[in-house]
This record gives structure tokens, C-alpha cells and sequence, in this order.
């Protein structure tokens, strides 16, 4: 293990790390192959000229297509990776996913499994404007069958893309377009990091943030700020947003006393009243405070001049964590 490699970095060497060691991997999606650039953000650049043209293979503009023929080959046997380049596109083929890849081995009785991987690319602040910058995992957390995962940094993304290759149930991994450029030091080939495990980011003892993908960033720096105020905050990284690691989130809580929850996605009906429902449930009474909830606008993402207004700001962060540390029964 040497030097450090940016997240798109880590998602290529997971790809093609796991191309090599199985020949049921395969891609599927626009522009992913070679005579298309390797993809849009570069995830699957070189891996044609590898592994040719049927193992990364370029498709048509058809979202259902994509992923119609990746549920019917994990059916048969193979690993696809397919990609819906924006995560807004997944509407387009939502029969696909919740009614066939998270129900099939429900339906069969464990006789079937569906072993693919589903990558999706968004994220606010970069002007794509309101139709393809939603993060929409509590979609997906909702439906029964399926696991939600997304990294905040490259290690972790290679380390769970694996695993995700790995899995016999069907992944979405989303990943944010913000992130791509973030550096890791390099954990090395064959890096795995297990699905439903959270991290703890950074130790506190104040209050818990619980948050995942590129909100990460935002909650260290926050931290930062308040222990300057004397308020020692705990950061948890989710990594798998369905289903969460809820033993890790609780045992945080639980030392804190005090919660908030952190996303991207809009604030209501999001991940993180699921998580503060939870956490009200089972450590109500070593509550020092109600959690805290911080997210996006309840609106949908502006274009350009009003984004950054729409984005959850770090100060509205760092005030929801003095309100919890604050709170007065």
C-alpha cells in the first residue's frame, strides 16, 4: 500500500479488480466503453481495452433497458454493474428495480438471487440544475430487498464497491458528483469494506452526527469549529444507508446523549427521521435532547443563483448541534 487515489480512482481499481478475479462481472450503460470516453465521470475508463467490449458494454438510452437486461442476467448467473449516469434517470426505470430486482428472491422463495450492482451519480452545487441533482435514497431505503450505499471518501468507495460486486442481493450505489476528486490514501488491491457497517469518523462526547456520503465533509468541519467552543462532537459515517448499521448509531447515542442527523436530500420524510424515530424508540429516557434533523430545502434543487441558499449549510449545522448541547429539559 503506497500513495493515495482519488474516489473515481478507487471505484475503477474496485471494477477492475473484481473483472479480474470473475468473469461473470460485466458493465452495462451509456457511454461506459472505451469509443465513449469510459463513461462520463470516468469510472470505467480503460477497463474496455482489457476486457473488451462485451464485458464493458455501451448501451442504447434506454434506463429500462439497462436495467431490464442487468436483473435478467444476474438471473442467470452473471454480476452486472449497470449505470443510470444521473440519479434523477432512476425514475425512468423504477418498475425494474422495485418490482423485479428487490422482490424476485422474495417471490421465488430464496430460489433466486439478483447479484448487481446499480451505479448513480448526483449531488447539488454544481449547477445541474433541479432535474438531475436529487439525492434520492430514501426511495430506495423504502423498498424491502435492496441495499443503499454511498462513500465519502475513496477508500471507502473502493472498499464497498467490492462488497457490493460481491453481494447476491442487488446495490444501489450512489455517488456524489462533488466527490469524485476526494483523495484517500491508497488501501491497496482487494480492499473490502463490509455492507451495513458504519464508521466512526471522529470520537466526541457532546453529540452524535449521523450522517453519510458527502455531508462527511461538511460534519468534520463543523466539528472542528465547535470544539473551539468547547462542544466535542462525534461524527458517524454511515457508508450503508439501508439497512444502517443501527447497533453503531445506538452506542453512539447512547455515550452523547444528544443526536443530529445530516443529509443531502430534502430535510422531510428523509433517512434521518427514520433514524430519529429509531433512536427516540430505544434510548428515550438517556435522551439529553430531541434529535436534530438538518437537510435540503423542501423544494426542488434550484438552478445556479439559488442553489447554494437550498444546499443544508454548515452554519445551520453547527446550530442544530449548540441546540441539542443547549437543550433544557
Amino acid at each position: 500500500m503506497s500513495g493515495t487515489i482519488t474516489l473515481t480512482q478507487g471505484l475503477n481499481q474496485a471494477i477492475d479488480e473484481a473483472m479480474a478475479a470473475d468473469d461473470t462481472v460485466f458493465c452495462l450503460g451509456e457511454d461506459v466503453a472505451a469509443k465513449q470516453g469510459g463513461g462520463v465521470f470516468k469510472i470505467t475508463s480503460g477497463l474496455t481495452e482489457k476486457y473488451g467490449e462485451n464485458r464493458i458494454r455501451a448501451t442504447p438510452i434506454s434506463e429500462t433497458a439497462i436495467v431490464g437486461a442487468a436483473v435478467g442476467a444476474a438471473l442467470a448467473g452473471h454480476r452486472p454493474i449497470c449505470e443510470i449516469m444521473l440519479m434523477n434517470f432512476v425514475g425512468v426505470c423504477m418498475d425494474q428495480i422495485v418490482n423485479h430486482a428487490a422482490k424476485l428472491r422474495f417471490m421465488s422463495g430464496g430460489q433466486t438471487n439478483v447479484p448487481m450492482v446499480l451505479r448513480t451519480t448526483t449531488g447539488v452545487g454544481v449547477g445541474f440544475g433541479g432535474q438531475h441533482s436529487d439525492m434520492l435514497e430514501a426511495w430506495f431505503a423504502h423498498v424491502a430487498g435492496l441495499k443503499i450505499v454511498t462513500a465519502s471518501n475513496a477508500a471507502d468507495a473502493k472498499g464497498l464497491m467490492r462488497s457490493a460486486i460481491e453481494c447476491n442481493d442487488p446495490v444501489i450505489f450512489i455517488e456524489n458528483v462533488i466527490s469524485y476528486g476526494l483523495t484517500s490514501d491508497d488501501p491497496g488491491k482487494d480492499h473490502r469494506v463490509p455492507l451495513g457497517k458504519a464508521a466512526i469518523t471522529r470520537e466526541g462526547t457532546d453529540c452524535s452526527i449521523i450522517t453519510y456520503g458527502r455531508t462527511v465533509m461538511d460534519a468534520l468541519e463543523v466539528a472542528e469549529t465547535l470544539e473551539e467552543e468547547g462542544i466535542s462532537v462525534e461524527i458517524v459515517d454511515l457508508r450503508t444507508i439501508a439497512p444502517y448499521d443501527e447497533e453503531t448509531v445506538l452506542a453512539s447515542v447512547r455515550k452523547t446523549g444528544r443526536a443530529v442527523t445530516l443529509h443531502e436530500a430534502v430535510k422531510p420524510y428523509g433517512t434521518g427521521a427514520e433514524m430519529s424515530a429509531k433512536i427516540h424508540e430505544e434510548l428515550f429516557n438517556e435522551l439529553k435532547a430531541p434529535v436534530q434533523r438538518v437537510g435540503g430545502s423542501f423544494s426542488p434543487v434550484p438552478f445556479v443563483a439559488l442553489e447554494q441558499d437550498w444546499i443544508p449549510s454548515k452554519s445551520e449545522l453547527a446550530d442544530a448541534v449548540r441546540t441539542a448541547v443547549n437543550w433544557k429539559k
